[in-house]
């Protein structure tokens, strides 16, 4: 076997001295393209919304928000929330986007380096030159590499592009999920309210079946007309007719949360059940809603804003969009690639000895581009405008971003300031149907009279725990404003 041995040659030198410059971040001869810079939050100096007292719970902070949803303390959503996020359908196509995004990225880190590939082959064959029929057998083992130097930044311009991407994907992965604890700590606080209801439904049936029975007994003996005892009749099977309306939504909640949380029904009942063992009654019905801790954000929104996972991920795609116009300028400049391969070969022609070869080629490729029409130009237009309209999609998400916080803190306000009032109202009828419960002891007032004072109470009540439902909500939107509980480097869950 006859062996070759091979020089170094300036080329080999040259390819040595590229392989160390492109191991730096551009390319050989600079990185073309504009360098990317994160834009200025376009936000406000301060919130125009009132903040009420402001107590300090996680004062804009990443880390205290992600436990946010601990500060219920309330065990069933806890569960649920995480129940929701383990079956979650979307969180598991969104975190195989970032698996995709993953590869793309790990494509483009390696594609500045050298490709090695191996090639083997075995062939045999019969042929004749008119005599007897002779056989032939060949086979090769041998390796070819193909590596472009990255002159003008190209591959460099792509690994910033495909890196921005996957983090990007990362980012939308946790807004999905700040999304989805959002979306069940609103239906969980919609089915305690509508709970709450039945009671309030139940204890209003009985009130106006009570009024209704002494109606009628009072008609027997003539001394309500037949009107009165209709009206009381009607009435009382208009409360009932209300009570079947809201056990029938509570039913429908349920099921919303089965659909969200993938629990069978039975469990999830169980476990709300257990959860309200001990609640207290219908004089503190909002006892039955969760109790949040009160926390501030900060004045700022530069630092909220930034919280936001969906805000990070328009962000990631702004710097992608900038790094392609780089990627589409490098098109318009030279490529350089190098290229070789070394194949040993043996050849065996019947009984005759054995013939090996080596063969190898080593040499650069040039392309330089020199007339397209104009068709790499309007690709990079192409790309600068993509940017521009990535630019004007993260600027709008911001502003959505504070009008939302904005409106969870004026929802938040409107609470606030009739919360005193409604406390006031509902102190007061308690104590109109105290009295009257005094009076029908003393023998100075009727059982009519009674329930004629209670069902003013229950309303009040009932007004209490909507606006203890509406606080509820306001605190999720204001949650969900300032991007929840996520941190960038939280492992992603995929089924």
């Amino acid at each position: 076997m006859r062996q070759v041995h091979l020089r170094c040659s300036p080329l080999v030198g040259l390819a040595f001295w590229l392989s160390l410059l492109t191991g730096c971040a551009g390319g050989v001869f600079g990185t073309v393209g504009p360098d990317y810079v994160p834009p200025d939050s376009p936000a406000a100096a301060s919130w125009h919304a009132p903040l009420h007292n402001r107590p300090v719970a996680h004062e804009g902070s990443s880390q205290r928000l992600s436990t946010w949803w601990a500060q219920f303390n309330d065990a069933a959503l806890d569960e649920l929330i995480a129940a929701a996020q383990a079956q979650s359908s979307t969180l598991a196509q969104t975190a195989a986007t970032i698996e995709r995004a993953r590869a793309d990225a790990i494509a483009a880190g390696v594609a500045a380096s050298p490709g090695l590939d191996g090639i083997a082959s075995f062939n045999r064959s019969a042929f004749t030159l008119g005599g007897p029929l002779a056989l032939r057998t060949q086979s090769q083992l041998g390796v070819q590499s193909r590596w472009e130097i990255d002159l003008f930044g190209a591959l460099a311009r792509e690994r910033e592009s495909r890196q921005a991407t996957l983090e990007s994907k990362v980012a939308l992965w946790h807004d999905a999920r700040v999304s989805l604890a959002a979306e069940v700590a609103n239906a969980y606080v919609n089915l305690r309210h509508c709970q709450i209801q039945v009671v309030q439904a139940e204890a209003e049936l009985r009130s106006r079946g009570e009024t209704a029975r002494i109606t009628a007994a009072a008609g027997r003996a003539g001394m309500q007309s037949e009107s009165a005892v209709a009206l009381a009749q009607s009435s009382a099977a208009e409360a009932a007719g209300t009570l079947a309306q809201r056990r029938a939504q509570c039913d429908i909640s349920v099921k919303g949360l089965v659909a969200l949380t993938a629990m069978n029904e039975p469990a999830l009942r169980a476990l709300l059940e257990k959860s309200m063992q001990g609640v207290a009654n219908l004089s503190e019905p909002a006892a039955r809603l969760p109790e949040p801790a009160m926390f501030r954000i900060d004045a700022l929104p530069a630092r909220v804003i930034a919280q936001r996972p969906d805000i990070a991920a328009a962000e990631r795609q702004l710097a992608a969009a900038s790094a392609e116009i780089g990627s589409a300028e490098a098109a318009r400049y030279p490529r350089l690639t190098l290229s070789g391969s070394i194949t040993p070969t043996r050849i065996a022609i019947g009984n005759a000895p054995a013939l090996s070869l080596t063969t190898w080629s080593i040499g650069p490729s040039l392309e330089v581009p020199l007339f397209d029409g104009g068709r790499r130009s309007a690709n990079v237009e192409a790309v600068r405008a993509q940017y521009a309209a990535a630019e004007s999609a993260y600027r709008s998400r911001v502003r959505n971003a504070v009008r939302e916080v904005e409106e969870a803190l004026v929802r938040l306000a409107s609470a606030a300031d009739r919360e005193t009032e409604s406390k006031a109202a509902a102190r007061g009828y308690r104590a109109n149907l105290a009295a009257a419960q005094s009076m029908l002891r003393v023998g100075l007032g009727s059982a009519l009279e009674l329930e004629e004072a209670r069902r003013p109470s229950l309303l009040a009540d009932a007004a209490l725990a909507a606006l203890a439902k509406e606080r509820l909500a306001a605190w999720i939107a204001l949650y969900r404003a300032v991007g929840g509980g996520w941190e960038p480097d939280a492992p992603i869950a995929s089924r």
